[in-house]
C-alpha cells in the first residue's frame, strides 16, 4: 500500500519533469510553449461558459417546473412492475444531462437507503456506467463549433441506456 501512495505521489512531478527535459534535449521552447497553451485553456473556458449556463438553467428549469416529478408520477407504475426501483428513475433520466445533479442524487439516495443497500448500490453503479451526454454534446460540441451532433447525441443516448440496463441487470445478479 505504501508503494502505491509514494507511486502516486510522485507521478506527475516526475511526469512534468520528464516533459521539461525531453522539451529541452529536443530544443522545443517549453516555456514558451506552457504559455500558449495557458492561453488557448482561457480562449476555450471562454468559449464554454455561455454553454455551461444554458445547461445550468435548462436543467434547473426542467426540476423547478415540475416536469421531472410529473414524468416520475408516470412511468413509476411501470418501474414497479419491472421490478426496478423508482427511486433510480430520476438519477437514471438526470444523468445525462448533468453530472453534478446526479452525484447530488446519488449521494442522497445513499444517505436515505445507505451504501449496502440494493438501491444505494445500484445508484453508484449507474453513477459510473453512464456518461453526461447532454453536457459532453453541449459544452465540447458548442465549444468547437460542430452542428450536426444528431448521431452523436443517438449514440451517447443509447451507449447512456446500455449502462443503465447493465448497471440494473449486474447489481441485480451480483447483490440479489
Amino acid at each position: 500500500m505504501q508503494m502505491i501512495s509514494a507511486i502516486s505521489l510522485w507521478f506527475i512531478p516526475v511526469l512534468i519533469g520528464f516533459v521539461l527535459i525531453y522539451g529541452t534535449i529536443k530544443q522545443v521552447p517549453t516555456y514558451e510553449s506552457f504559455v500558449e497553451g495557458g492561453r488557448e485553456g482561457i480562449k476555450i473556458a471562454v468559449s464554454i461558459i455561455p454553454f455551461l449556463i444554458g445547461m445550468m438553467v435548462a436543467i434547473s428549469v426542467f426540476r423547478a417546473s415540475g416536469a421531472l416529478d410529473f414524468l416520475m408520477d408516470f412511468i413509476r407504475p411501470g418501474m414497479e412492475m419491472v421490478g426496478i426501483p423508482p427511486e433510480i428513475v430520476p438519477l437514471a433520466i438526470i444523468r445525462p444531462i448533468s453530472g453534478t445533479a446526479a452525484l447530488g442524487m446519488t449521494s442522497d439516495i445513499i444517505g436515505v437507503y445507505g451504501p449496502d443497500s440494493f438501491i444505494g448500490r445500484l445508484a453508484a453503479v449507474l453513477q459510473g456506467s453512464t456518461d453526461t451526454t447532454f453536457y459532453v454534446l453541449t459544452v465540447y460540441f458548442g465549444a468547437v463549433g460542430i452542428k450536426k451532433m444528431g448521431d452523436a447525441l443517438k449514440v451517447g443516448l443509447l451507449a447512456d441506456l446500455v449502462g443503465i440496463v447493465a448497471a440494473i441487470v449486474v447489481v441485480t445478479v451480483v447483490f440479489s
